[in-house]
């Protein structure tokens, strides 16, 4: 190799490795100078030695072969192979944010006159872009009761292209039966999409269930610091490298570079997080079970959840999120999460801080109140993301604040 000549070479990782050493060394690229840390590769367009060499790179480019930054770049193809890989799919492709993922992969794989089945209990954004951008564009949308595996096999019809579904719900928390889902839609010949936020990237069972995409906001567990905002679309290299590329391309949905460098640097403690984070929720949900001023609590693998049975058959874990329903609704429970010493009142979840939040009047408030009654968005409702303080240091928080409502 020539002085000066670039040359991008992969670690060797097999299916021997543990899922924690490939969160640290899963598709790396080395540039001849062989860096430890990853390269940040902040370049919009790339050089080509040759006109013909531009030419032929237009036609078909390699796998370490890059055209422009919303096509992709080095440092976004790291973390697209590495986070797609621990769930065990064959390729991703890495958007600016979790709602840039689910809108492209939506659109990239609908058209008009084509038929989707989606549970209801759907993020807001969610609701959206289903509701309201593709029924605008001649796209038929079946919502169903995401826990009555009956309600989706009536749904799901010989024409349905694609079935959406948070395999647990936000912010309530129900968990769906993502087997028999997926076996009904596949009987039909229909794709299964999994928005994965609340299963968290360590606990997922998409894939092991036969979801054909998964869909990651990255911005969540992955960076989990309250920094960056992403998203990843995780599937087969055809859906990938196919129609959801050419979408995601041509419309520049693609994640930033710095984004996916700080990305890669979040993985290489990702278990270590979230499984912290998860065994202190699941403490917590113990904690404040069958508390005087809580209507319920709701964490998906413990007892008081109504399907816990389901969420333990799937994941070894809940996740990092639980909630819980203030008795007296929006009044008592403003009084104590304006009480709280250690948490935040905040929107987002799955941060290293724990935050409380309130959906019926942040991140669900557009949601007409019929519907916020139907998924159990109640006035008193608190969606309550477990940091990683000390699982004692939350508890005293939160049994401190319920004192003072």
């Amino acid at each position: 190799m020539a002085d000066g000549a670039f040359f991008m070479g992969h670690d060797p990782m097999t299916n021997n490795h543990k899922s924690r050493t490939a969160l640290v060394h899963g598709g790396t690229r080395r540039s001849q100078y062989g860096e430890v840390s990853e390269a940040l590769f902040l370049t919009q367009g790339f050089v080509y030695e040759t006109a013909e060499a531009a030419e032929a790179r237009f036609v078909k480019a390699g796998d370490d072969e890059f055209i422009y930054a919303r096509y992709g770049n080095p440092t976004v193809r790291m973390f697209e192979d590495r986070i797609s890989g621990y769930l065990g799919y064959e390729d991703g492709f890495a958007c600016a944010s979790g709602m840039a993922a689910v809108n492209g992969a939506l659109m990239a794989l609908l058209k008009a006159g084509d038929h989707v089945v989606a549970s209801r209990a759907l993020f807001g954004s969610c609701l959206y872009v289903l509701e309201d951008i593709l029924a605008r564009f001649g796209v038929e949308i079946t919502l169903v009761d995401g826990t009555d595996n009956a309600a989706w096999d009536m749904a799901i019809r010989d024409e349905t292209r694609l079935v959406f579904l948070e395999s647990i719900s936000n912010p309530t928390l129900e968990v769906i039966d993502l087997r028999h889902v997926c076996q009904t839609a596949h009987a039909k010949g229909a794709l299964v999409l999994v928005d994965d936020a609340m299963a968290t990237p360590v606990f997922s069972y998409a894939q092991e269930c036969g979801a054909d995409i998964a869909i990651i906001s990255t911005t969540k567990h992955v960076d989990g610091q309250g920094r960056m905002l992403g998203g990843i679309i995780c599937g087969s290299k055809a859906l990938i490298r196919g129609p959801i590329e050419t979408y995601v391309k041509h419309t520049g949905g693609a994640m930033n570079p710095f984004t996916a460098w700080s990305h890669l640097k979040s993985l290489e403690t990702l278990e270590l997080r979230v499984r912290a984070q998860a065994s202190a929720a699941f403490k917590v949900a113990e904690a404040l079970s069958g508390h005087p001023k809580l209507a319920s609590v709701r964490y998906p693998t413990h007892s008081s959840h109504p399907q816990s049975s389901l969420a333990l058959s799937q994941a070894e874990s809940g996740g990092t999120v639980l909630t819980f329903d203030v008795v007296g609704g929006r009044t008592p429970c403003f009084a104590m999460m304006n009480a709280l010493k250690v948490a935040t009142i905040s929107n987002n979840f799955a941060d290293s801080k724990s935050i409380a939040t309130h959906p019926a009047t942040t991140t669900h408030q557009r949601l007409p109140q019929s519907q916020k009654d139907l998924l159990g968005i109640s006035d008193g409702l608190v969606r309550f993301s477990v940091g990683l303080e000390e699982v004692d240091d939350i508890i005293a928080d939160l049994l401190g604040a319920l004192d003072v409502c």
